[in-house]
């Protein structure tokens, strides 16, 4: 391969990580639609090619209908449905799968190119390699998770959404990692210790508690105990109530109670340690670093309200989506500020 890279390069390559980035918050916004909206069981096959092109004649709309009519969902929850009903919940589905289709072309087709070019080191092929083969590996995911609810089940299985949300976010994180870690500016500033290891901290925290999101919305848990800051009559429900199922490990996953209760926790902790992480920035951090954990504490915050305004309100559709969007938003503010923290000075991931 050719070799010279310049600080052209940096750009169109950080660029384009950008956009596939914000192409996976549309991907992860999308699929939150589809989930409230009841749709992502309306194709009932997995069809990576040929499934790109929708039904286009009403035999095409009928059959798609009587492969649906098959399944439990339409049985128990649908019977009776309209074929305009169900056009309205194939499309969304549908879209979900297309935007998914087109984010690997984004991404494929013009990592390709600049390796052909020369722009790209050793170091970052292997990065954009593994991302790709993450992005694979988020559809077979995908599929795995609609085919739990296509035999026994009304709804996919909770535990499969919330992985597939959560690798989603995953491949979100890493994509943001590698576009932050791109930029030729040294990072100004510096933070206190302790904010440095919680910046290191929130990463992790926020991820998990994506996961936990993820459960909330396959129990459909934020429908029930719709109060704040009491949750069923109290600061912390019975143990009783948290641990009624058995074994009780099952709780944390299968409990409606305890998977809102520990989504909740999560959130306090996270908006603790933004502010305490914010505090120490203010008293004794300087330049972009204090500048990033301050906007950390602010995101947090608002995010915390929108998850309180969307509880409270019982899930309207936009402000889930909202919360959805806030929460990809937190992620990628503590996966800049960590990275941007981990900087080696005068490194170059590009071809030399």
């Amino acid at each position: 391969m050719r070799a010279g890279s310049t600080g052209n390069h940096y750009g169109i390559i950080r660029a384009w990580l950008i956009l596939v980035a914000v192409m996976v918050v549309g991907m992860v916004v999308l699929g939150g639609a589809t989930r409230l909206t009841g749709s992502g069981l309306s194709i009932t096959e997995w069809k990576p090619i040929r499934g790109t092109i929708p039904p286009l004649s009403d035999a095409d709309w009928a059959a798609e209908f009587e492969r649906y009519k098959q399944i439990p969902q339409y049985v128990k929850l649908n019977l009776g449905m309209s074929l305009d009903e169900f056009k309205f919940i194939y499309w969304w589905e549908w879209t979900h799968r297309l935007v998914g289709r087109l984010i690997g072309f984004v991404f494929f087709l013009p990592m390709l190119a600049f390796w052909l070019k020369g722009w790209l080191s050793r170091e970052l092929t292997w990065k954009l390699v593994g991302l790709l083969l993450l992005g694979g590996s988020q559809g077979a995911l995908g599929w795995w998770m609609v085919a739990s609810g296509l035999v026994d089940r009304t709804e996919v299985s909770e535990y499969r959404l919330a992985m597939h949300l959560t690798l989603a976010c995953i491949i979100f994180m890493a994509i943001v990692w590698v576009a932050s870690s791109l930029t030729r500016r040294p990072d100004t500033g510096s933070l206190p210790r302790i904010a440095k290891g919680i910046a290191a901290v929130l990463v992790p925290l926020v991820l998990l508690q994506i996961f936990m999101g993820g459960l909330v919305a396959g129990l459909r848990a934020g429908l029930a105990y719709n109060t704040w800051p009491l949750m069923d009559g109290h600061l912390i429900p019975s143990a009783g109530n948290l641990y009624v199922m058995a074994p009780a490990w099952v709780n944390h996953f299968e409990n409606t109670l305890t998977v809102q209760f520990q989504h909740r926790m999560v959130a306090y902790a996270i908006v603790m340690l933004a502010l305490l992480q914010g505090f120490l920035a203010m008293r004794g951090g300087s330049g972009e670093a204090r500048s990033r954990a301050v906007l950390i504490a602010l995101v947090a915050l608002a995010q915390a309200g929108i998850g309180i305004m969307t509880l409270v309100l019982v899930v309207p559709l936009w402000s889930a989506i909202l919360h959805q969007l806030g929460g990809v938003t937190l992620l990628a503010a503590v996966t800049v500020h960590a990275q941007r923290l981990t900087v080696v000075p005068g490194r170059a991931v590009l071809a030399r």
